[in-house]
């Protein structure tokens, strides 16, 4: 669950999806989303309801939940932004929570990084986004997939000519979302992450 970046057709969920295809991964991200509008607007009731599902004899799955906000919780966007300092982790740990209330797992994943240059370096505008999250799962013992920090690198290693070339096709262009190569080349660094986060998912890799 998450925003724009993960969601099926701008981000790289589906990607992802399609290489842990040894279980059921569903993609719930939306673009736009915030931790706040994500709950308000009732899609959480939806994960909620999933991980309630039972399996055959009345047995509870075993389900994982990726969660990946900070993009929209920046100031100035209206019914989406939330407070840094107040409102963001708290809306984080909230989730984390009621996760585990239904027997649930998690994985905090920070943002991914915006691929806009300034004097041939990276502008780091979602830093703080990552580090309250890394500071959430710390503070709840939950493990963090620091993509901030994997595809910082890469973008920064690329430079800005070949970081365009990770983005829609124009007239979609922006330096946020995902084409197909993005979305191959981060969903392969969250896959790298989660796997050494929770080795037990190497069976779960799409078979070859």
């Amino acid at each position: 669950m998450g925003d724009s970046t993960m969601a099926p057709r701008s981000g790289y969920g589906n990607a992802l999806c399609a290489k842990l295809l040894q279980v059921a991964c569903l993609n719930l991200a939306r673009g736009g989303r915030s931790t706040l509008s994500y709950r308000a607007e009732g899609l959480w009731d939806t994960v909620l309801t999933l991980l309630r599902e039972r399996g055959p004899g009345d047995t509870r799955q075993r389900n994982l939940v990726l969660i990946q906000f900070g993009h929209n919780d920046q100031p100035g966007k209206p019914g989406r932004s939330t407070d840094l300092a107040t409102e963001f982790g708290p809306n984080l740990a909230r989730y984390v929570a009621e996760v585990r209330a239904e027997g649930g797992e998690v994985v905090l994943i920070t943002p991914l990084t915006r691929r806009s240059f300034k004097d041939g370096a990276l502008v780091n505008d979602l830093r703080p986004w990552a580090e309250a999250t890394l500071r959430v799962g710390a503070e709840l013992g939950v493990p963090v997939l620091d993509l901030y920090a994997t595809s910082s690198a890469a973008v920064q290693a690329l430079g800005p000519e070949a970081a365009d070339t990770l983005a829609e096709a124009p007239p979609r262009f922006d330096r946020t979302h995902l084409g197909p190569k993005g979305a191959a080349l981060f969903a392969q660094q969250v896959l790298d992450g989660l796997l050494a986060l929770k080795p037990e998912l190497a069976s779960a890799q799409t078979l070859r």
